[in-house]
């Protein structure tokens, strides 16, 4: 998660409804140390983050939780034979990529290793499967999360979720749109 603004304030929010928190790197590690208790996304797919970081969660253990169709008896079969857990929500932000190839002498190396890869995968994933997952892309969202979350006994409501599938594909779409802007200028000044 490259915004942590709320983080934890939030993590704790979630926490105090016997949510389970799964998460990489610097996001863990300070969840960890304000005294959330959080599992690492590698402990949990029994997979090591490699490749400097690219690969952490591409891995059917995420994806399964966040796209089975909880009324599809064969999804469901396919999540318990595969010891899969369902996820019912993501929090996330994108690798800062408009930023980094705004600063001057930005390489196209740089800017490459600035395209997130597993982030926008989750958030589609679970914004196509806004029925069962939240997706949650804003930290403004957070205390409107839970604040229904106290109003419904920890639920969020199809509504909201679909409302928040809108703001992710939004955000992948605004992402995607950068990255192919970027390349097409590098492309016309060659």
């Amino acid at each position: 998660m490259t915004d942590k603004t709320g983080i934890v304030e939030f993590a704790k929010g979630l926490a105090a409804f016997q949510v389970e928190i799964l998460s990489t790197g610097g996001t863990a590690a300070r969840l960890r140390s304000n005294g959330v208790p959080v599992m690492d996304v590698a402990d949990y797919t029994e997979f090591p983050e490699m490749m400097n970081g690219r690969l952490k969660t591409l891995h059917p253990k995420i994806h399964g939780g966040l796209l089975a169709v909880r009324e599809n008896e064969e999804h469901m079969k396919a999540i318990r034979k595969n010891h899969i857990s369902l996820i019912d929500m993501v929090v996330i932000n994108l690798y800062r990529f408009e930023e980094t190839v705004a600063e001057e002498g930005c390489s196209l190396e740089q800017a490459l290793e600035a395209i997130d890869i597993g982030g926008p995968a989750m958030l589609r994933a679970a914004a196509k499967n806004n029925k069962y997952v939240s997706v949650v892309t804003d930290p403004n969202d957070y205390e409107k999360i839970l604040k229904e979350m106290e109003e419904t006994g920890g639920r969020i409501l199809e509504a909201t979720n679909y409302g928040l599938a809108y703001k992710a594909f939004q955000l992948t779409a605004h992402y995607d749109s950068a990255i192919s802007d970027y390349l097409e200028k590098r492309l016309r000044h060659r």
